[in-house]
């Protein structure tokens, strides 16, 4: 959760080249980012791998308009609609792309080469049919904001009550930090997006800092097996508020289409 995701770029940069905000070659440099390369794997039409700008070309093509983005884990198939051999390879990705449109959802596989310091990342996006249903448990981006507020005063509360180092000036400065290094780095979305999207995000990537450093900053005062039991409990329900409101802030530009909003 400290970093974007990668089916978040593709799908907020592919949008934004759909809807005719973006050039082809701004919207590959945005979802390549410091990767190596990114190719489409398994395209229809296609018998080999192809780039960025040609997969988008040929998704366009074959009626897509628009792509949401899934965040799935164990027990919470976010923003999937099957079927289930694509869910399979999202939840072990823990990630995909999900096309409006026409039948078609990208599973992104990340591979590394190079020695230690010059490590090259290439990622293969794997193009596989999906059922074209609503996809699961993904809220509005209101009911977003208003549960990650919630979410956020909640889990500060009975973090601190547990002592957590996550919970503190500690937690304050590291998330800090990664909020300037993002804004140096990178659009938060990409042009189009409503500023209510980007305002959900960005709250979104901050309640998933503060539950990453409290699981991250070993038991802090929450010594005993209860106190730890509580703490988890109370992330979990966080987490996945985070994780739902990325979804919603993503697939936002999608969602107003279809209510016509745009």
């Amino acid at each position: 959760m400290l970093s974007e995701p990668r089916s978040g770029r593709l799908a907020a940069w592919g949008n934004a080249l759909l809807a005719g905000f973006v050039s082809p070659d701004d919207a590959v440099l945005a979802v390549v980012g410091e990767d190596a390369v990114h190719r489409v794997e398994g395209l229809p039409g296609e018998s080999a791998p192809v780039g960025l700008t040609l997969a988008w070309g040929r998704l366009r093509t074959l009626g897509v308009s628009g792509l949401r983005v899934a965040l799935p884990v164990s027990g919470h198939p976010l923003g999937l609609s099957g079927p289930p051999e694509f869910n399979a390879r999202a939840l072990d990705a823990q990630e995909a792309v999900v096309c409006h449109g026409a039948g078609y959802g990208l599973v992104p596989e990340v591979s590394e080469a190079g020695p230690a310091g010059d490590v090259h990342v290439e990622v293969v996006w794997h193009c596989l049919p999906v059922r074209e249903a609503p996809p699961a448990d993904v809220p509005s981006l209101g009911e977003a904001e208003r549960e990650l507020a919630e979410a956020l005063r909640d889990a500060t509360a009975v973090l601190s009550r547990l002592d957590v180092a996550g919970s503190g000036p500690v937690a304050e400065a590291a998330i800090d930090a990664y909020r300037a290094r993002s804004e140096r780095g990178r659009e938060v979305l990409a042009p189009g997006y409503p500023p209510r999207a980007v305002r959900v995000l960005e709250l979104a990537q901050r309640v998933g800092l503060l539950v990453s450093l409290a699981e991250g900053n070993g038991h802090g005062g929450a010594v005993s097996s209860a106190e730890m039991a509580a703490r988890s409990e109370a992330l979990r329900p966080v987490e996945r508020t985070a994780r739902r409101a990325l979804v919603a802030a993503y697939n936002s530009m999608v969602e107003e289409r279809e209510r016509g909003v745009r």
